[in-house]
C-alpha cells in the first residue's frame, strides 16, 4: 500500500506532511560513537562519516547497509515545447525510454557499475501537459494520478532509492518550478539544457516569467500542477512513499532537485530523508542547493539528467557504509588511542 493510496485531492496529499517518519536520532548517535573509535583520528573521513550517520538514522541501526538500491527514471512530455523552447522534438522522449530499456544510456552503465537496479517509468508520452505558459500545465486529478504512479514504483525492499528524470522541455518546467519557489528573475533559472543558445535561452526565459506570473501565488502542490509535469510530479510522489518507509533518497540534478521544489515549498522537513547526488552544471542548480540547504555529495561538470549524478553519488555512500561498518576500533587493532 502506498502513502498515497487513498488521497482523493491535493489538500490531501498536502496533509500527509505533516506526519512523516523521523530520522531515529538514538541511531545516529550511536554511529558517531562507533565512528569515533574506528582506526583514525576523529572526523578524518569527513562527509563520508555524515554519510554513514544519516544512513544509521533512516535505517535505524548503528550500522546501516546498503544490499538492494533502486534507480527509477520518470519520463513525460510537456506541452510548452510548443513554443519552441527546446532544440529537439519532443519524439526523443519515447526514443530514449527505448534507449534506456535496450541497456544503451549512460544511466544503464553507471546504474551497473554502482549496483542499482534500473526501472524507467514512461508517463502518457503520446499525452503532453498543457502549456504552463497559457494554462494549468496538469489538472487535479493528471497530478494525482502521477504522483500516485512515483509511488507505486517504489520498490519497499530497498535500503536506498535512486531518482531521476527524461522528458524533452523539462528544464524550461525545472526553471519555471525553481522560479515559483524561490524568487529571482526567469533568468537566473535558465540554462543551456539540451544545448539552447543565447537566443534559445532568452526566449525559455520570456515562456518561464510568463509561466510563474500567469499562477502567481499558487504554492506547494498546487505550484506542481500549474507548472511542472507528469515527470516532476512522479518524482514527488516516490519522495513520500520513500519517505513513509525510511528510505533515503538519492536526487539527481536540476531537473530532479527542481521537481521537489513543490514539496520544500509545503513543508521543507519532507525532504529530510533526501540526498543530492551532484551538483549540476545547469547553473540554476546552485542557487536552489542553497535555497534548501543542501550540499552536493559530488562535482563532476555533468548535465545530462536520467539520475546519472545520483547514481554515481551511490558508490560513494556505499564507500562510506563500508569504512563504517568494515573498519576496525583502535581496540579490536590493538592501536593506542591518545
Amino acid at each position: 500500500m502506498t502513502i498515497l493510496s487513498d488521497v482523493e485531492t491535493l489538500q490531501d496529499v498536502a496533509a500527509l506532511l505533516a506526519d512523516l517518519p523521523q530520522a531515529d536520532t538514538d541511531a545516529i548517535e550511536a554511529a558517531r560513537a562507533r565512528q569515533n573509535t574506528l582506526t583514525k583520528p576523529p572526523g578524518s573521513l569527513g562527509r563520508l562519516e555524515e554519510l554513514a550517520e544519516f544512513m544509521a538514522g533512516w535505517q535505524g541501526a548503528e550500522r546501516p547497509v546498503i544490499t538492494k538500491a533502486q534507480a527509477l527514471v520518470f519520463a513525460g512530455n510537456h506541452g510548452v515545447c510548443a513554443k519552441g523552447v527546446n532544440p529537439f522534438p519532443q519524439e526523443v522522449t519515447a526514443q530514449m525510454v527505448a534507449n534506456f530499456e535496450h541497456g544503451g544510456a549512460a544511466i544503464n552503465q553507471l546504474c551497473r557499475a554502482s549496483g542499482a537496479e534500473l526501472s524507467v517509468v514512461a508517463l502518457d508520452l503520446d499525452r503532453p501537459t498543457a502549456d504552463l505558459s497559457e494554462a494549468e500545465a496538469m489538472s487535479e486529478a493528471e497530478t494525482l494520478e502521477a504522483l500516485k504512479r512515483g509511488a507505486q514504483a517504489v520498490d519497499p525492499e530497498v535500503q536506498v532509492l535512486i531518482l531521476g528524470e527524461m522528458g524533452i522541455g523539462n528544464s524550461t518546467v525545472a526553471a519555471a518550478l525553481a522560479f515559483a519557489a524561490f524568487g529571482g528573475e526567469a533568468e537566473d533559472w535558465v540554462g543551456r539544457g539540451t544545448g539552447s543558445d543565447k537566443a534559445g535561452r532568452a526566449l525559455k526565459a520570456q515562456v518561464v516569467d510568463q509561466g510563474v506570473k500567469l499562477h502567481a501565488g499558487k504554492r506547494g502542490l498546487q505550484m506542481l500542477a500549474a507548472l511542472g509535469g507528469r515527470e516532476q510530479a512522479a518524482i514527488c510522489g516516490a519522495v513520500l512513499q520513500a519517505r513513509a518507509q525510511s528510505i533515503p533518497v538519492l536526487l539527481d540534478g536540476y531537473i530532479c532537485t527542481a521537481a521537489i521544489a513543490p514539496l520544500y515549498d509545503a513543508a521543507p522537513a519532507a525532504l529530510d530523508h533526501c540526498l543530492v547526488g551532484h551538483s549540476s552544471a545547469e547553473p540554476g542548480h546552485a542557487r536552489i542547493l542553497q535555497a534548501i540547504d543542501k550540499e552536493p555529495i559530488l562535482t563532476m561538470r555533468m548535465a545530462l539528467g536520467e539520475g546519472s549524478g545520483a547514481a554515481l553519488a551511490l558508490g560513494v555512500l556505499k564507500a562510506a557504509l563500508e569504512c563504517h561498518n568494515g573498519m576496525a576500533t583502535f581496540a579490536e587493532a590493538g592501536v593506542s588511542d591518545a
